[in-house]
């Protein structure tokens, strides 16, 4: 898949944008603050439905207005969709498929799927397991977006719980709630598992022909005892926990256990990547595992739009050409960067300048 057509109205600094993209690589080049970004994140914002740079939707919209627009055209192999967004700063959003509306923005999960690469994933790697909890849950729903469902729904019973937690409710109050946090977090344990046993072998080969020096590994590190594909058995350790902890439960107001406690153990060797890894092997972990995020998408017939925002100034040469092939070898590839001199000579393709939110053909 591919967009041919993106247009921007009243989003961020864009009052208005028309651009017309082709298959292959598409370079925006500009200094920070120009605009580049706001391109990238828009073709983010059709994936996921939020942005990764604000938490709410009042930022996106440029100042003195209601609402935010991002209408794209997007190529399959036999047919093509428009899909249009409009984004509102105090109600719901509303989409349209071919401009018919939907009764809900996530029924375009799907539709536009993408991949995105910034020196911001170094926090993968480094931060905090929200975002290892993050990457791994983006994963699950761009290889099936039902899965979206799935995480609001767990995500929704863990807050509720907690809500009832502090007011120290009653355990017929607590009941339905443990019962939710429970089947809904069983269910997504199991889905991370299995996803990460097919990522895994995956990001091993990839991390091996990036940094050949230490063997790496990927360790799924829960709230429960022993997690497994079996989405039951996790929702009966699940319940367990829940009722066992209930009085320290009580007095933090927190839920305890579930997903929302799991992280992802990034190993190098016998050592811990956070903590132990050079700035170097760092970047390295961060890119082998969007290469290879590429790889088992592509792997179920996928191909998502590629997007590398900023990324190619924080690689060193070998790493930069190791982006550049993948960059080349895919259907759309959208990269962004402040200087062009930080582009590797053998990339190639359509570029242009992003000047004031105001784009140009080179």
């Amino acid at each position: 898949m591919l967009i041919t057509n993106l247009n921007l109205t009243n989003y961020r600094s864009y009052s208005t944008l028309d651009l017309e993209l082709s298959k292959g690589v598409s370079i925006f080049i500009g200094k920070n603050g120009e605009g580049k970004t706001n391109i990238a994140e828009s073709i983010l914002y059709l994936t996921f439905l939020n942005s990764h740079r604000a938490s709410g939707n009042t930022p996106l919209i440029k100042l003195g207005n209601q609402s935010a627009y991002i209408r794209a055209k997007v190529k399959y192999p036999e047919r093509e969709i428009l899909v249009e967004l409009e984004i509102n700063a105090e109600k719901a959003n509303r989409a349209k498929i071919n401009q018919n509306p939907v009764r809900s923005q996530k029924e375009i999960f799907g539709i536009v799927q993408s991949i995105y690469f910034s020196p911001e994933d170094l926090d993968i790697v480094r931060g905090d397991p929200s975002e290892r909890r993050r990457f791994i849950d983006q994963l699950l729903t761009l290889r099936s977006p039902r899965i979206a469902a799935l995480v609001s729904d767990y995500e929704r019973a863990v807050k509720q719980r907690n809500s009832l937690l502090k007011t120290r409710a009653p355990n017929d109050g607590l009941a339905p709630w443990d019962k939710q946090v429970a089947d809904f977090g069983g269910q997504l344990i199991a889905q991370r598992m299995e996803v990460l046993a097919q990522l895994t072998p995956i990001f091993n080969e990839v991390y091996k022909d990036i940094s050949n020096t230490k063997a790496s590994q990927i360790i799924y590190k829960s709230s429960i005892e022993n997690p497994s594909l079996n989405s039951k058995e996790n929702t009966d350790k699940i319940m367990e926990k829940l009722l066992n902890n209930r009085g320290a439960e009580l007095e933090r107001g927190l839920t305890l256990t579930g997903p929302h406690r799991d992280d992802l153990t990034l190993m190098l060797g016998e050592h811990l990547v956070k903590g132990y890894a050079s700035h170097g092997e760092s970047w390295s972990i961060a890119l082998s595992l969007k290469l290879a995020t590429y790889q088992l998408l592509k792997s179920d017939g996928l191909s998502p739009i590629l997007i590398l925002d900023d990324v190619f100034s924080e690689l060193d040469e070998e790493r930069r050409e190791k982006l550049a092939q993948l960059a080349q070898s895919v259907e759309q590839t959208i990269i962004t960067v402040a200087v062009e001199n930080d582009l590797p000579k053998s990339l190639t393709g359509a570029k242009y300048l992003v000047k004031s939110a105001m784009v140009s053909k080179i």
